[in-house]
């Protein structure tokens, strides 16, 4: 019965793999709900920063800040990208949709003659920069599933200071935005300079008027340092939120998978067990005819 002890070895090893994907599911589901409600509390604050950002950017103010787009008028033929990916695998297509969406865009801008250069959230991503050799400035890993501030900015700053000096025409901010448990949807969004599109949820042709207190520079400053850090935080939490769903319904698939495979593994061995003992009966009636 080699070959049997050989099935019932593959079908231990298959239980122990059902084991492991199964509670790890359990913990994604767990993180999930969390990472879900910390992305959902985000959200109402980064989009109303994002269009009041959007609408200063219009209000032709007596102080014109460097991350509004019609204070950008030179061409330093290089482009930035804040890639938000996952530290660790197991989520299924997650961060290859992500990548394959930034590999796709810097091809299409190196085209045009443009430089490129990165800031990585995240393992997978700045491996994958690395790997097809974009130029990284700056990465941040080993986030964990509680995303902090003062870990993101300080990377991307790096980045904004590039901007503001003149060396980046625009930077774009790409993550894996949360739609719902099983859809998570590739996202590419323009951070900088503030585009036209932001403002499409305006109806009105108006332009805005603001009353500054104490000045103009003072507030517009602080209001787009906010701005950039809400629309990070925001990627991030979306990000983690996508990461804990995929993770999930990707160990659900596996488990599944590994029942199937064991029940294949276990009608095998049955069909074997039976026919061993089949042919053993078969020998000893042979031999007591033989007699």
């Amino acid at each position: 019965m080699a070959v049997g002890k050989e099935i019932r070895g593959k079908i231990k090893s298959v239980e122990n793999t059902k084991k492991i994907t199964k509670a790890m599911e359990m913990v994604a589901a767990s993180k999930m709900r969390k990472a879900q409600d910390r992305m959902r509390a985000a959200r109402p604050y980064s989009d109303k920063i994002r269009n009041i950002a959007a609408n200063l950017a219009t209000a032709n103010p007596e102080y014109t800040h460097p991350f509004l787009a019609k204070a950008k008028t030179t061409q330093a033929n290089a482009v930035g990208f804040i890639v938000v990916t996952t530290d660790k695998g197991l989520c299924g297509g997650l961060n290859t949709n992500v990548l394959r969406l930034v590999t796709s865009k810097w091809r299409e801008l190196e085209a045009t003659g443009n430089k490129i250069e990165a800031v990585a959230i995240g393992n997978k991503g700045f491996g994958f920069l690395n790997r097809v050799g974009v130029k990284v400035i700056a990465h941040a890993i080993q986030i964990g599933d509680t995303p902090h501030l003062d870990k993101l900015i300080g990377p991307v700053k790096v980045m904004l200071d590039a901007y503001q000096e003149g060396k980046l025409d625009a930077i774009y901010l790409c993550y894996t935005k949360f739609i719902n448990t099983m859809k998570q949807e590739p996202m590419m969004e323009q951070l900088l300079p503030l585009a036209d599109e932001k403002l499409q949820g305006d109806k009105g042709n108006h332009s805005w008027d603001y009353i500054y207190e104490p000045e103009a520079q003072v507030v517009i400053d602080e209001l787009l340092v906010r701005y950039v850090e809400a629309l990070i935080y925001q990627a991030v939490a979306e990000n983690l939120a996508s990461e804990q769903s995929a993770r999930m319904v990707a160990m659900k698939s596996a488990s599944d998978n590994a029942g199937s495979v064991i029940g294949e593994l276990k009608l095998i061995y049955n069909k074997t067990r039976q026919a061993a003992i089949t042919k053993e009966l078969s020998e000893i009636v042979a031999g007591a005819a033989a007699v």
